[in-house]
């Protein structure tokens, strides 16, 4: 367990690492990775079997994952200074931007889809289809500046709440409003068939601004793990309670799995530290890992990838396989183009031990931010 005093999310200090954060991107991105080559090559036999189904249902957890701790994140980053968010907007902006770019190239149907569907709504919903990239892009937008105008905390905690509940709530109506908008509209708000639509996924997005923006008032260390599984558990028990929706524009269903989501944070923040240097490398580059591994698993532009090429035939251990395989090489792809870039390999400087005075001492290695 994490000593006292220190921590994986240590949010009085600005900082744009934090290993907690990163060991449970790289948790996600081994989850992502495994259950896109399962779903694309294993066999109708085994995708029938009880444990299977069960994992289906586990793997639920991925994409909201991504973007809680993406809404964690932007918090995380700005530290106690009231400035800090305008500081970093133009850094924000820049990011969302990228995501947006990323997000829209992987599904590019390719030239021939294009001059063979022509320019009407089937061609524009595959180019504008919006996935997890474009909506945490969208919510980051959003987030930059509503973080740069409330700048109080209190008046942050509210508008962040009414973000992380009203999106999800607003759902249903949000969809049927945009009935008749242009498919590109739609596709962004939500509709039937749209993969990741702002309404309700953002709420993942605000809901994790949300959390680490309230765990400022807690001491770095085990009393913030605690706190994240003791909210974690409270938003399940009460989902327990209420009436299950598993419907696209279920309030219900983010509710259920913001609850996993900080039950997994919570989780990172107590184990021992070297689980999260584990996974933190492949968290730090989760964006170029998605980027990488889609087109090999379902194609990109008229080429076909596993999916098209093999197809569900595998056994179980083959395709496990296939997918440690992938997220090997897209791991060392995406390293080699860092080095390329001259980034250093693992922002050394926020993972070196910081004394914290307490009555003229100092703590021993461990505060890391």
């Amino acid at each position: 367990m994490t000593r006292p005093g220190t921590s994986l999310f240590d949010l009085r200090k600005p900082s744009s690492r934090h290993p907690g954060l990163d060991g449970a991107r790289g948790l996600a991105v081994v989850a992502m990775v495994l259950g896109h080559t399962l779903d694309a090559l294993l066999s109708p036999e085994l995708r029938g079997h009880p444990w299977v189904q069960r994992y289906w249902e586990m793997r639920g957890i991925t994409a909201p994952l991504f973007l809680l701790v993406a809404g964690f994140a932007v918090v995380a980053a700005l530290g106690n200074a009231p400035e800090s968010a305008g500081q970093s907007f133009g850094r924000r902006v820049r990011r969302a931007l990228l995501l947006l770019f990323l997000g829209y190239l992987v599904h590019w149907p390719g030239w021939d889809t294009a001059h063979a569907l022509g320019w009407g709504e089937e061609l524009r919903s595959l180019v504008f289809a919006f996935d997890a990239l474009q909506c945490i892009g969208v919510s980051l937008l959003v987030g930059a500046a509503v973080l740069v105008l409330a700048r109080g905390t209190w008046t942050r905690a509210v508008v962040l709440a009414v973000l992380a509940v009203g999106i999800p709530l607003a759902s249903t109506w949000m969809w049927s409003a945009t009935h008749g908008a242009p498919v590109e509209l739609r596709q962004v708000v939500g509709m039937p068939g749209s993969r990741f639509p702002l309404f309700p996924w953002a709420g993942f997005f605000f809901a994790g601004a949300l959390v680490a923006h309230l765990l400022r008032a807690l001491r770095a260390g085990w009393p913030q793990g605690l706190a994240l599984v003791a909210f974690g558990a409270a938003l399940m028990l009460l989902t327990w309670r209420l009436p299950s929706d598993w419907s696209p524009t279920s309030a219900w269903l983010v509710a259920w799995r913001v609850g996993q989501g900080l039950l997994v944070l919570g989780a990172v923040n107590l184990v021992p530290q070297v689980l999260s240097r584990l996974l933190a490398p492949l968290g730090r580059s989760s964006l170029w890992i998605y980027v990488l591994h889609l087109p090999v698993v379902y194609g990109w532009a008229g080429t076909a990838g596993l999916a098209g090429r093999v197809g569900p035939t595998l056994g179980l251990l083959p395709t496990l396989g296939v997918g440690l395989a992938l997220l090997a090489v897209c791991y060392a792809i995406a390293r080699v183009g860092k080095l390329v870039r001259g980034e250093r390999p693992s922002n050394a400087t926020t993972w070196r031990a910081r004394p914290v005075p307490i009555n003229g001492a100092a703590l021993r290695s461990g505060q890391r931010t």
